[in-house]
């Protein structure tokens, strides 16, 4: 069962503050909800919000600590799948 007061504190996100954070544009994260290879996303109403925890982990995936890390190569290809 999901913890409410978990669900009440959780800060949302427009678009243009989430690219902002993750420093991306507002049209790369556009794209990366199309491709299906960006954060988790929530449609309220007809307005696209983030949550900031889904963000960070979403960032999270994509660290490396070198270029030879294993993890690197994947997120690099992860980050060109749709250019």
């Amino acid at each position: 069962m999901l913890d409410r007061t978990s669900q009440l504190t959780t800060r949302y996100v427009r678009t243009p503050e989430a690219a902002r954070l993750l420093g991306l544009s507002p049209r790369t994260l556009e794209k990366y909800r199309c491709h299906g290879n960006g954060p988790t996303f929530r449609k309220l109403g007809g307005r696209v919000v983030y949550a900031i925890g889904d963000l960070e982990a979403w960032a999270d995936q994509a660290a490396c600590s070198s270029t030879s890390d294993p993890r690197y190569v994947e997120a690099r290809a992860a980050g060109n799948a749709h250019r």
